[in-house]
């Protein structure tokens, strides 16, 4: 076994965030403008939201974990480019669909890249970035070799 199949992505408010995302480009068949769940189609993956609260119970109904906005959890989630232009065009997208810019996309010299980050409306992380050297396969993905 050697895949991710789902990233579940726990939310405070489903419309916002629904929207914020589609507003950026995701895709989903989802019709009604706040539903109780939502997936969106990607190449590899799919991405969930699902409502915080109710993501914790189902993790443990008796003991759910806390959650805290604004601390980082030590994870982001990564959208890789092809040219930095294509990092440049996101960025707009991501702040006409009211995202925060943590970082615009500046030169880093050590892996010869182009990148920056942001957060959603719930404060996860993201990084959007480009890389000389990739490549990407006949689905999109990004091919890393050693």
């Amino acid at each position: 076994m050697n895949r991710l199949n789902l990233i579940c992505l726990g939310v405070n408010d489903m419309k916002e965030s629904l929207s914020f995302y589609k507003n950026i480009g995701f895709k989903t068949y989802e019709k009604s403008d706040n539903p109780p769940i939502v997936f969106f189609d990607n190449q590899g993956t799919k991405l969930e939201l699902y409502p915080l609260e109710q993501l914790t119970k189902d993790i443990n109904p008796d003991s759910p974990p806390k959650f805290q906005t604004g601390i980082f959890p030590g994870i982001t989630l990564a959208i890789n480019m092809k040219t930095p232009e294509e990092v440049d065009a996101f960025f707009k997208d991501v702040h006409s669909a009211g995202g925060k810019i943590i970082k615009q996309p500046t030169k880093n010299p050590d892996w010869d890249g182009y990148s920056g980050y942001f957060t959603d409306p719930n404060g996860y992380y993201w990084e959007v970035a480009y890389g000389k050297i990739w490549q990407f396969d006949e689905n999109n993905m990004l091919v890393i070799e050693e």
